[in-house]
């Protein structure tokens, strides 16, 4: 189910490419109803009726009394809605056709089977931007999928082409049942859109990956309730899925978009926003423009303020962000909540605001309040088991205006964050070590991730490259941490809580918050100027990234493949500029951890279920702490430049610093730590990995050969290999080459077998992942069979990601934005050369050794020399 639900992800019609082809600014729009029709043509002899100016024709029409009869129930609002017995209809004002509509469909009330997926209320699944259309000859409005990511200025020759090449489609029709008794709206019967009869603006089955459609039998609406500029229908939709019944309640807002949009503001990738894109077309262009615009709320000065505002002066926005705190919230947690919301104030000021941002608990005496009305932006809290948080936003695809935002809050996220802060600070805070904290403890750590996740909803990136800026050393000093305020100049960052501290360091602030690069990006984003167009912008906003180009507390790094991270400042949950150091400085902290789980975890009568979960945890971060440390070989350095800065934007890191990547390998992953996988916990429980099938236990041999296998094989990396490749190209000697690489993996996981020494268990198998992994590696055949495999297969421990802003497929996420190609044709690189070779002195070293030590070394000796012979070809 969760596959599925991930599949959705892309397939949603997604508000920025689902877009309108005339010009967004109101002299342009208005040049544009003149002298064209809906598609772009000019008017000639016959064309639909699209406008409010022609009388309609009646012929045919029931008198508007005989429709909305006296039995009607009726609500004025931005249509009008009315309810005759089981039928809704809208009675929309001529003035509101073509005018544009952005759909927002959110889950209300979900069944266990899309619970135990991950799948909860206040998500929004789906989002497209509409509006109606009149044909007065076929007495039919039409539904028009309109596309907003094109702006065209009204004039212009290439205009036409435009509306001809960007054609919105037609997805749903209505009759047009009457007019009002003054002509100034129609009236058409809405039922079917939101009866389960279609799925024309409501798409909830496909969109979850489910594969169905909604019975209409078992379907039914609800309530639809219409206010000034939006309207609010909620449906229960029921399909059969895989022969069960799904019943899912869902809300879908209608909301009339502004006449005037927000001006927009170029992204530039040197500060980390989301974004949704622009297309620009005019006569001038030598070449299409294509911008992407930063999502963000619109913030500006009152008008009686906005002198004092440009002056410097902190003002309160006219319209501030406002977050509602979901009544479902346990009240414990909601001051942590609220705090870590209010928190962003500070960060709102270097935009010159006061008072931007709040957060108020949910009106009890407002019977009109929804959490899923889009007028609202809420925390929601989700009662599953999914231990996770999420912060998506709705956003006007025009002008990158955020409307409204939801933090979906799963109330075992605090079992994560149970896990982080024991396993990470448990060595040096006494308060960290037990089965249950403290509340404000507990606090503590959900304020920072409510802080966290409304970052997302305020239109922030992750920034992976954050915790690079600090010195490995300074988050042992109990001044600088305490100064600085967190693990890293940016909340943003998956900086979790200090695991380089040492008890004796006497660090007290160990939990991440908003830095230096959240304020500056801030105000950077929010910063009004009173602008009319974004270009107007772009000298003064590039001056503000100039001025601190060199300074890294204000540098963005983008999320990267965990096993395969090209630049290694910027990775999930690592802390400091200096892997090997801070990973050896975790360590530390693990190996005091370890003999404690007992004690740490025991509970009278309870089984050692809670030992096992905790020991897998030392394990997951003993296996982060490799992957922080792998990314420095054949790792580059990539600075994001513009023209004019001296800094390049690409440089290999230091031979000396993959040398000691290498080294810290072999000593702590490849020679399997025998503190982490015989020790004590394992006689009273194996490490435990939760899972939706129920608990998994995993002996200590396995796992640690599955762990060291994933190395292996991301080590010997086609890409990390290649990029090596290229930097031995550039550099020459001054460069840690692949050569390099075999070399010292040659020493140093056959070490003993060159000193004639007899292997245990963990060595052998430790030495048959890293053969496995060259001689696959070799095969191109077999390596594109592995890699689908290991695509699929998640490694025993996985790296969790912590918040998941994913159900905005619109907006650019956390992902690299840029596409490096470092190999091409596999079998001519010198990567497989060095592999061969390398399996070549393996397999003379084995000859010579194949007689030494005890039995069960000879047979592992042996059975390698076979493998290489096989792999080789050779007799």
């Amino acid at each position: 189910m969760a596959t599925s639900y991930r599949k959705l992800l892309w397939l949603l019609p997604c508000v920025a490419l689902s877009a309108q082809c005339i010009v967004i600014n109101d002299a342009a729009a208005q040049s544009k109803k003149k002298s064209w029709g809906l598609f772009g043509k000019k008017k000639t002899a016959v064309v639909a009726d699209t406008t409010a100016k022609k009388k309609p024709d009646m012929k045919g029409l029931k008198p508007y009394k005989e429709v909305i009869t006296a039995d009607a129930v009726s609500k004025n609002g931005l249509f009008k809605v009315h309810r005759v017995k089981t039928d809704f209809y809208f009675e929309i004002p001529l003035k509101l056709l073509g005018r544009q509509l952005l759909v927002v469909n959110k889950l209300s009330k979900v069944p266990e089977q899309l619970n135990d997926a991950g799948v909860n209320k206040g998500m929004n699944y789906e989002n497209i931007v509409i509006s109606f259309e009149r044909d007065t000859t076929l007495n039919k409005v039409f539904i028009r999928k309109q596309n907003p990511f094109l702006e065209v200025p009204a004039g212009n020759a290439i205009a036409q082409s435009v509306a001809d090449n960007f054609t919105p489609s037609v997805i749903d029709y209505f009759k047009i049942e009457a007019y009002s008794t003054d002509t100034s709206a129609l009236v058409i019967n809405v039922s079917k859109v939101f009866d389960g009869s279609n799925s024309s603006i409501n798409n909830v089955f496909d969109a979850l990956g489910m594969g169905s459609s909604p019975s209409k039998d078992l379907s039914r609406i609800l309530a639809i309730k219409t206010f000034e500029d939006n309207i609010v229908a909620k449906s229960e939709l029921t399909a059969k899925v895989t022969g069960v019944q799904v019943s899912v309640e869902t809300t879908t807002n209608l909301v009339l978009l502004s006449d005037n949009p927000m001006t927009a503001r170029f992204a530039d990738r040197r500060v980390g926003l989301f974004t949704t894109p622009r297309w620009y077309f005019s006569d001038d262009q030598h070449k299409l423009e294509e911008r992407q615009l930063v999502t963000r709320w619109r913030l500006e000065p009152k008008p009686e303020d906005k002198q004092r505002y440009l002056k410097g002066e902190l003002v309160e926005p006219a319209k501030p962000i406002v977050y509602y705190i979901d009544a479902s919230t346990p009240a414990k947690w909601r001051p942590y909540i609220k705090a870590g919301i209010e928190d962003w104030q500070k960060a709102f000021e270097a935009a010159g605001f006061k008072n931007a941002i709040v957060a108020k608990e949910v009106p009890t005496n407002d019977p009109d309040f929804d959490p899923d009305d889009v007028r609202y932006s809420v925390v929601t809290y989700a009662a599953s088991a999914k231990a996770n948080a999420m912060g998506p936003s709705v956003i006007d695809p025009r002008s990158g205006e955020i409307l409204e935002a939801d933090i979906i809050w799963w109330h075992n996220v605090m079992s994560t964050l149970h896990s982080w802060v024991r396993i990470q600070t448990g060595a040096i805070d006494p308060r960290a070590r037990g089965n249950h904290f403290s509340d404000s403890l507990m606090g503590h750590a959900i304020r920072f991730v409510s802080s966290h996740e409304v970052g997302h909803t305020l239109g922030l990136q992750h920034n992976m490259g954050s915790s690079f800026a600090f010195e490995v050393d300074s988050l042992r000093s109990p001044e600088f941490t305490a100064r600085m305020g967190g693990t890293a100049p940016s909340i943003m960052d998956y900086a979790r809580f200090n695991y380089v501290a040492q008890p004796e360091d006497q660090v007290k602030q160990i939990t991440p918050a908003i830095g230096v690069y959240d304020k500056f990006a801030i105000g950077w984003a929010y910063r009004y100027t009173g602008s009319k167009t974004p270009h107007e912008e772009l000298p003064s906003l590039n001056q503000q990234l100039r001025q601190h180009e060199n300074d890294p507390m204000y540098a963005f790094g983008e999320q990267q493949d965990v096993r395969d991270a090209i630049d290694p400042r910027s990775q999930i949950e690592d802390l400091g500029n200096n892997a090997v150091k801070a990973s050896r400085y975790g360590l530390l902290n693990l190996k005091r951890i370890v003999p404690q789980i007992i004690s740490w975890t025991k509970e009278e009568g309870e089984s050692y279920d809670e030992a096992g979960k905790m020991l897998n945890s030392a394990i997951g971060q003993w296996n982060q702490y490799a992957y922080h440390v792998l990314a420095n070989v054949g790792g580059i350095y990539i600075t994001p430049t513009v023209y004019g800065q001296q800094q390049p934007t690409y440089l290999h890191v230091e031979k000396k610093k993959q040398q000691e990547a290498v080294k810290y390998l072999v000593d702590e992953v490849f020679n399997t730590p025998a503190w982490l996988f015989r020790n004590e916990v394992y006689r009273k429980s194996y490490p435990i990995k939760e899972s939706p099938i129920g608990n998994i236990e995993y002996g200590s041999l396995v796992y640690a050969k599955s762990l060291q296998s994933y190395l292996y094989y991301d080590l010997l990396r086609d890409e990390r290999l290649s990029r090596m490749l290229e930097n031995e190209a550039a550099n020459g000697r001054t460069a840690y080459t692949v050569t390099d690489l075999m070399s010292d993996m040659h020493q140093g996981v056959f070490a003993k077998t060159i000193r004639g020494q007899a292997l245990d268990i963990y060595e052998r198998n430790s030495q048959k992942g890293f053969v496995d992994a060259l001689i696959i590696s070799i095969d191109k055949s077999v390596v594109r069979a592995e890699t689908k495999k290991l695509q699929e297969e998640k490694p025993l421990t996985t790296i969790d990601n912590f918040c998941t802003f994913s159900l905005q497929p619109h907006l650019q996420e956390d992902r690299a934005s840029r596409n490096m190609m470092y190999f091409a044709v596999n079998r001519v690189s010198d990567a497989v050369s060095a592999k061969r070779g390398e399996l070549s002195r393996l397999l003379q070293l084995l000859q010579t050794k194949k007689n030494i030590g005890d039995r069960a070394t000879a047979d592992h000796y042996n059975d390698l020399i076979f493998r290489i012979n096989q792999a080789l070809n050779t007799k």
